[in-house]
């Protein structure tokens, strides 16, 4: 392995650990505490950053002494350790996405395939039965479009209706704009937007080219609508990085994994953002003394 791979790696646990402060250490005052969640959470986050199973990303802590001390663990946790806790830790996930403040936000949504089944009794079972086998689950998602940050959520099974988690999401963030595209077009939508969040809607109107409604008597002017296409960048990122196949197979484990893919996404991108800044302040430096 590339040291400076091996180096990201070690930021990234970095980071993992300090965002895992905002779940509870122990899930019992009566727990054994040979590893608290914290650890527990940033080798699972690890493991979806490095697209390995339980039993691939313990053998990597074995060989890689470094990252252990990172982790602030004596001694290597068995991968059922790890099976367990990601049963566990899922109603508490909400806590570590859960930023509510942004200038501008887009809202859209995508599918992951799931593997719980495989292609061939899909085919063959489900064509017998004239059923059909829930192969995607669907994932809504808003996103910070200036810092590509992804700030909330909502995952479910029924991937047909796009538009049902948008009020639920945004409300209760500070926000100044609202960017989606027209399967989020709805007046609901738009009065919620306007009234509830003091915010500008930026959403085409069906049937419409170019159009994106009043406000106050004013048309809105849809400028800043080609920036939805930073949340499809989102997507295409997190499923090339971190895989576009959910592996679980309970939809509480498959649940836990995807979110685990989200945290993993949001974490290098703010390792990435964070020294994009420190390379602009060197170079305003070097500028100024030179």
């Amino acid at each position: 392995m590339a040291n400076e791979e091996y180096e990201d790696y070690l930021k990234f646990i970095d980071c993992a650990l300090e965002i895992s402060n905002n779940i509870p250490r122990y899930f019992s005052k009566y727990s054994n505490k040979i590893y608290c969640n914290h650890q527990k959470l940033a080798i699972y986050i690890l493991m979806q950053k490095m697209r390995r199973t339980y039993r691939g990303i313990i053998s990597w802590l074995k060989s890689n002494n470094d990252a252990c001390l990172y982790l602030g663990i004596c001694k290597i946790p068995v991968h059922t350790t790890i099976v367990r806790f990601a049963k566990r830790i899922s109603k508490y996930l909400h806590l570590i996405l859960d930023i509510r403040k942004a200038d501008s936000v887009a809202v859209d949504s995508t599918g992951f395939e799931l593997e719980s089944k495989s292609y061939y009794y899909r085919k063959m079972q489900y064509s017998k039965d004239k059923q059909r086998a829930k192969r995607f689950m669907k994932l809504s998602i808003v996103a910070d479009i200036d810092k590509q940050l992804i700030l909330d959520y909502r995952i479910r099974r029924d991937y047909k209706r796009c538009n049902t988690e948008f009020r639920s999401m945004i409300k209760d963030m500070d926000i100044n704009y609202v960017i989606a595209d027209k399967g989020y077009d709805s007046y609901d939508n738009r009065n919620f937007v306007i009234r509830k969040l003091k915010a500008i809607p930026i959403i085409p109107v069906r049937n419409y080219t170019n159009y994106y409604g009043y406000l106050k008597g004013r048309r809105i002017k849809g400028d800043k609508y080609h920036q939805r296409s930073k949340i499809e960048s989102i997507f295409s990122s997190i499923k090339r990085k971190y895989g576009s196949v959910i592996r679980s197979r309970s939809f509480i484990s498959q649940k836990t994994e995807l979110i685990a893919k989200l945290i993993a996404y949001n974490i290098d991108r703010k390792i990435s953002y964070l020294l994009f800044i420190i390379r602009g302040l060197h170079q305003n430096l070097v500028w100024i003394f030179s």
